[in-house]
């Protein structure tokens, strides 16, 4: 008698695919529909919360903010080739971000993609490379399932990432066999001969350093994090750029924020014998100079869960490894040391308030009014070396930006991290010239009453361009200004509430109806039009 299970009844690839969201774990669709998609949206279940997004870039980043706070791959439907062509930013994002995503596209009628018709893509799953891990169009309409079973395997194995699938139009209601989910570890256990060597290296050193990346928050690392840096007394640096907060920014061991100018950097970890990079490329550069620091004086080590960012680091020692086994094994293997325990950064005093609002009062008053367990989304670049002085963040899930430099993510990261914590609040700062990326994301927050409060900085510019520009020498840049942009109205037009706030005087009772509101609030800041440099001159 044979014990072969039976063959599973047929469903369509429609059904099959909803049942493989279901055994992942998913239950938001993001997306913004068209007529490639209608297929799989029509009859749509009670149980899978369809989020109406109204352009797709919008779409792509609340699918990331949402993707970074469940630490499940957002699943996304985009429209055509079109729709991927307006996520393709927010995709960047996302693979910068190393955020799992699942990107799904309609395409036309197989039966009509030789005519080139209306609506399709040609060469579709090249479209959105190299910015993704998986990019598929199925060959027949019954391999789609599979197709996004794998697609949603690789976007959560580190480094996490986006993937995508293309669909024609007539493959969601083709019979397929159903697939079941399946189980794929994710953790890498790091080479015991290669830390035994980090460690005889930190035992070695007198004055060694910790410079700390977004793979550490993105573990759920940061509490290891913290316990390795007080069992080796190392001075403690945030990496150039890091996009999330992977170290609590009180700490007393806490050095800086390490610059993306090899000058920079080199001259602030020059004191240090022995680098240890976790969870961070070797290092995140924005302009050139040179890097003494891969001169040979000092020792680099590297902890990632990337390889290719293990194989373009110049110089030193690279570990793969994801984040928790690797700290959890360092803890294991390291002595105690008897080296005194590193002097951190002096927080600067209380800004003074003033007329035009300093920037600098701004973050400080909002950091004192916001909640203690708030979530923070930043995107305003010309003011994070403030917000760094005078917004420290706690740690573990405080915090979150876009680690490409391509604006449009902030806003709607923001929404998605408020539909994936709906009882605790979610403070965007934002930049007048950001916001107008993906400004549509707060009619969905709006719509779903999310607890989110936005706070536009106005600088009537691009101030980080202001910025570069002084830095660089160059005058008479056009295209820098951003007069005659109402935030408050365009934010009452899409169903929030807002105000704007000119003076000092007026803001504490601003910030606390914002954060206090039962829903969408956003608070427009006039502040100083004057940005402070984010580098130092070219030839200083």
């Amino acid at each position: 008698m044979s014990s072969r299970k039976p063959p599973a009844k047929s469903v369509t690839v429609k059904q099959a695919t909803l049942d493989l969201l279901r055994s992942f774990g998913i239950r938001k669709v993001f997306g913004n529909p068209g007529s490639t998609e209608l297929p799989f949206l029509a009859d749509w279940p009670d149980d899978i919360d369809y989020v109406l997004g109204l352009q797709e870039a919008s779409v792509i980043g609340m699918a990331d903010g949402y993707a970074q706070a469940t630490r499940n791959a957002g699943f996304v439907n985009l429209h055509s080739g079109a729709g991927v062509g307006h996520a393709l930013g927010n995709i960047f994002t996302a693979h910068r971000n190393q955020t799992p995503l699942v990107i799904t596209a309609g395409q036309q009628a197989r039966s009509i993609l030789p005519l080139q018709p209306f609506l399709y893509a040609e060469r579709a799953s090249e479209f959105p490379r190299p910015y993704v891990k998986y990019s598929v169009e199925p060959a027949r309409a019954e391999d789609v399932p599979a197709a996004i079973a794998r697609a949603y395997y690789v976007a959560m194995q580190p480094p996490c990432g986006p993937t995508f699938v293309s669909v024609p139009i007539d493959d969601w209601t083709h019979p397929t066999q159903p697939i079941e989910a399946r189980s794929v570890s994710r953790e890498l256990g790091p080479d015991i001969n290669a830390m035994k060597s980090l460690v005889a290296a930190l035992v070695a050193s007198k004055r060694p350093a910790l410079v700390v990346g977004p793979g550490i928050d993105r573990a759920e690392a940061v509490d290891l994090m913290v316990r390795v840096a007080e069992q080796t007394r190392a001075s403690v640096w945030i990496s150039p750029f890091s996009a999330r907060c992977s170290f609590p920014e009180r700490h007393p061991q806490l050095a800086g924020f390490l610059h993306a100018s090899p000058t920079q950097l080199s001259d602030a970890l020059r004191e240090h014998d022995l680098v240890v990079v976790i969870g961070a490329p070797v290092f995140t550069f924005h302009v050139e100079g040179h890097a003494s620091i891969f001169d040979g004086a000092t020792t680099i080590f590297q902890i990632t869960d990337d390889a290719t960012a293990a194989a373009v680091t110049p110089f030193g020692t690279s570990i793969i490894a994801t984040m928790k086994p690797a700290l959890a094994m360092l803890l294991d293997l390291l002595p105690e040391t008897r080296r005194a325990i590193p002097a951190g950064r002096v927080l600067p005093p209380a800004p003074n308030a003033g007329d035009p609002i300093p920037v600098e009062y701004l973050l400080h008053a909002l950091s004192s009014a916001m909640p203690a367990d708030a979530v923070l989304v930043e995107e305003a670049p010309s003011h994070r070396p403030a917000m760094q002085k005078f917004m420290p963040m706690r740690g573990q899930d405080s915090f979150s930006t876009m680690a490409s430099g391509g604006l449009g993510f902030g806003l709607p990261a923001a929404v998605g991290m408020a539909l994936a914590r709906p009882h605790i609040r979610t403070v965007c700062v934002i930049g007048d010239g950001s916001a107008m990326y993906s400004i549509q994301a707060l009619w969905t927050a709006a719509q779903r009453k999310l607890p989110l409060t936005v706070v536009v900085i106005n600088n009537l510019g691009y101030g980080a361009m202001r910025s570069f520009s002084q830095v660089m020498q160059v005058r008479n840049v056009p295209g820098l200004d951003l007069p005659g942009i109402d935030f408050v109205k365009i934010a009452e037009g899409m169903g929030c509430d807002a105000l704007r706030v000119s003076a000092s005087a007026d803001l504490a009772p601003a910030l606390a109806r914002g954060l206090a509101h039962d829903g969408v609030s956003l608070i427009e800041v006039m502040v100083d039009s004057a940005v402070p440099l984010l580098y130092a001159k070219k030839g200083s």
